[in-house]
């Protein structure tokens, strides 16, 4: 890379500046400024800062709890819309004062349960995908392995659907109200606007 600078013919070091990204970005001259902002600023959001002032202390995260986190796939934040584990952990980490009656605890109570609930139902998700993918393994274990690879992954995507309604039974999901599944489902980080 350094040597072809040092060309001493124009027309093949003007060839390899234009074909090095480094370079051409230098042979075109400098970045014009924009009026916008270069990069995107990530901050608390609105109900993360408000959960921090009414803490009064850590919880232990339980032992299900940390196995639903385990569960749970990493995640690519493009539009920080929805909680990744790392922001649950921090919802299910904090202690709120049981005898506080103000709209903000209760808030923020409920949606530590609607979380909390929502962690316990990941491994539901995934035991019962698994489960019904073993099943229909052991159901094609006469037939070749072509038939099993056309079916297995049908079954297991067909199984995390069915996995998430036993977890939401039996963690008691879905008799909640849409009103707290908003709120355990809200963003705890988002866009710094000036608005």
């Amino acid at each position: 890379f350094g040597s072809s600078l040092l060309v001493s013919s124009t027309r093949e070091s003007i060839c390899l500046l234009n074909f090095c990204p480094l370079t051409s970005r230098l042979a075109r001259g400098p970045l014009k400024s924009s009026p916008k902002m270069a990069a995107t600023l990530v901050v608390p959001s609105d109900i993360t800062i408000t959960e921090e002032k009414m803490k009064i202390g850590k919880r232990k995260v339980t032992l299900f709890e940390n196995v639903g986190l385990l569960c749970m796939l990493p995640m690519l934040h493009i539009h920080q819309s929805k909680m990744d584990k790392y922001d649950m952990r921090a919802v299910l980490s904090k202690k709120y004062d049981a005898d506080d009656t103000s709209n903000a605890a209760d808030i923020c109570r409920r949606r530590q349960e609607s979380v909390r609930k929502s962690v316990l139902a990941t491994p539901f998700m995934w035991g019962t995908a698994w489960t019904m993918t073993g099943f229909a393994w052991w159901s094609f274990r006469r037939y070749n392995y072509q038939s099993r690879l056309v079916a297995l992954p049908f079954i297991f995507y067909g199984g995390t659907f069915v996995g998430r309604a036993v977890g939401d039974i039996v963690t008691g999901r879905n008799a909640e109200f849409a009103r707290d599944r908003f709120l355990g489902a809200l963003p705890a980080k988002a866009y710094y606007t000036s608005d």
